[in-house]
């Protein structure tokens, strides 16, 4: 048995579904603006880009003047959590007093969710000249627990 459904009916299936949209729409932001606020008093937050291929999820993220020593990269089948300490060089010269200073110092944490299924066990992270590359391959199943990413620093001239 068919039901016929008038204009009210429809216009009520259809705010439903925005209503839904609009929720969803709402936790995604209020996830990113969470993940945008530093954790620790004085902790800066690295620029990051999330790019997805066929086969894997590209994160780029800007470092410059961190070392693979400095970087911990943890992993878990909806999460990676980028964190570490960017530590401020001494001066070799005693300085009067800054001019301009707009270079972060200190701890910096980044938390990306992941929306994708992954392959914790094959990702791969690769810091180069400030930047740290990290490959997140696909699989159908994820389930698991936290794993920590190896970094290799490589010099490229």
């Amino acid at each position: 048995m068919v039901k016929n459904v008038g204009p009210a009916g429809l216009e009520r299936i259809e705010l439903k579904r925005l209503t839904e949209h609009v929720g969803r729409l709402f936790s995604v932001l209020q996830e990113a603006a969470q993940e945008q606020l530093p954790v620790i008093a004085g902790a800066w937050v690295p620029p990051v880009d999330v790019c997805e291929t066929p086969n894997a999820i590209c994160i780029r993220i800007e470092l410059p003047g961190v070392s693979a020593s400095q970087i911990k990269i943890g992993l878990n089948s909806n999460k990676l959590r980028i964190y570490g300490e960017k530590k401020k060089r001494n001066p070799r010269q005693r300085i009067i007093s800054h001019l301009c200073s707009e270079r972060s110092y200190g701890h910096f944490n980044r938390v990306v969710s992941l929306r994708w299924t992954i392959s914790v066990k094959d990702a791969t992270a690769e810091l180069a000249n400030g930047m740290l590359l990290i490959n997140l391959p696909k699989i159908k199943d994820r389930r698991g627990s936290e794993f920590k990413v190896p970094i290799v620093e490589t010099d490229s001239k």
